[in-house]
């Protein structure tokens, strides 16, 4: 098969949740003898030099990006409060990347257009016009549902007022492009039932993100323990209110008790507020090199998600490192685990210090929950099982069953 895959970042180098997943699916196709063309948007966000990327990645699958100034203006997020149209998705239309889409389409077929995220999906109907592919929705989150929880636990009446506005708009949108596409690809179950009680009568399918077989391998490094750590994009909003809620309501609880306790906080773009943070037992280590590495030398992994949707790809990949993971309900959803088996659930600071404290005290449990938490991604979230399940969606969609 031909598929064009149409990213809202770039999916390479994969050093963050979006284009890890994205990168996988791509690999995973290429790995299975598909043909697979990447256009992405590259935006001020997550801004990609193509020195940044692997040249025969490049060759493989042909990649292009296009830069679209995603940034906020604040007179248009103003004006947008009387417009029926989604402000969240309106940054992301330009129409250099309709031109990009149409020079593509023009010039060769496709069996299959993925479109990655909603964010992508204004481009729905020039992807119709110059091609006959089927389009397929691979939805990361549910979008409504992040902001709508961020609207739920925010004091500021003001903004939170907004943030409902933005997720009830985000609804409406996301319902009609559900409609819109030939089939949908959600990234866990839960997302698939939230499709589907919708309304949405377009097939569905969970595909989770996979992890790829190599990155199983023998961990022979010396762990520090406990070692603490978050690892996440801070950029992205419900991270740093997790963060906060956790440096507010629990670390100080638990370093009261543990006075050597250290906390570990990586992940890309450190805000201003955090690199600045002094509290005892925290270390503000920022973007880290080899995410694997950072993460295999250190035990506990913290998740005080308090908002978001989808799939933590961090937690998967904490599991595939063996890494003993305490996280929120809301964090781990979407995954196929069980608490105390492994993983450990807390969702309010008590719970999130028992659990911790447990863990100090206990370092065979540990070892016995990241070993159950490794076998469990083995054995449920291997790559190669995920992208068949995925080809043999798409296989559904071109010849279906009379």
């Amino acid at each position: 098969m031909k598929i064009l895959q149409i990213c809202n970042k770039s999916p390479y180098p994969p050093i963050e949740g979006g284009p890890i997943a994205m990168n996988n699916i791509t690999c995973g196709l290429l790995k299975t003898g598909h043909h697979v063309k990447v256009l992405a948007i590259n935006s001020p966000k997550y801004f990609i030099e193509t020195e940044q990327i692997n040249p025969d990645y490049i060759k493989k699958t042909n990649y292009e990006s296009v830069f679209i100034d995603t940034n906020i203006k604040i007179y248009k997020a103003f004006f947008n409060l009387f417009s029926d149209k989604s402000y969240n998705i309106e940054r992301f239309i330009s129409n250099d990347f309709h031109d990009k889409i149409k020079i593509i389409l023009s010039s060769a077929e496709f069996d299959i257009v993925q479109i990655e995220s909603v964010y992508v999906a204004p481009y729905i109907s020039t992807i119709r016009k110059y091609s006959n592919a089927k389009i397929i929705l691979r939805t990361h989150n549910i979008e409504n549902i992040i902001w709508r929880r961020l609207a739920d636990n925010c004091r500021n009446s003001l903004k939170k007022t907004y943030l409902k506005h933005l997720s009830r708009k985000l609804k409406n949108y996301e319902n009609n492009v559900f409609e819109n596409v030939d089939g949908i690809a959600a990234i866990t179950k839960n997302d698939e039932r939230y499709i589907i009680e919708n309304g949405c009568s377009k097939p569905v399918v969970t595909i989770p993100v996979g992890i790829v077989q190599f990155e199983f391998n023998e961990i022979n490094v010396q762990r520090e323990f406990p070692g603490f750590f978050h690892l996440g994009s801070m950029n992205w909003m419900p991270n740093q209110e997790g963060i906060k809620w956790l440096l507010d309501n629990v670390w100080n609880k638990i370093v009261a008790e543990y006075p050597d306790s250290v906390l570990y906080l990586a992940g890309r773009s450190m805000p201003e507020w955090l690199l600045k943070y002094k509290k005892q037992g925290v270390i503000i280590i920022g973007e880290v090199e080899n995410a694997y590495d950072f993460m295999k030398s250190k035990s506990l992994m913290l998740v005080p998600l308090l908002s978001g949707s989808g799939m933590r790809v961090k937690i998967i990949e904490g599991m595939a490192c063996e890494n003993t993971i305490i996280s929120t309900s809301i964090g781990a959803e979407g995954i196929n685990c069980t608490n105390g088996k492994n993983i450990l659930i807390a969702d309010t600071p008590d719970e999130f210090v028992k659990q911790m404290k447990k863990c100090i005290n206990n370092p065979s449990l540990c070892k016995n929950i990241g070993s159950k938490a490794q076998n469990l991604i083995k054995t449920q979230y291997n790559n190669d099982i995920i992208i068949n399940k995925l080809i043999n969606f798409y296989k559904e969609l071109l010849h279906p069953l009379q």
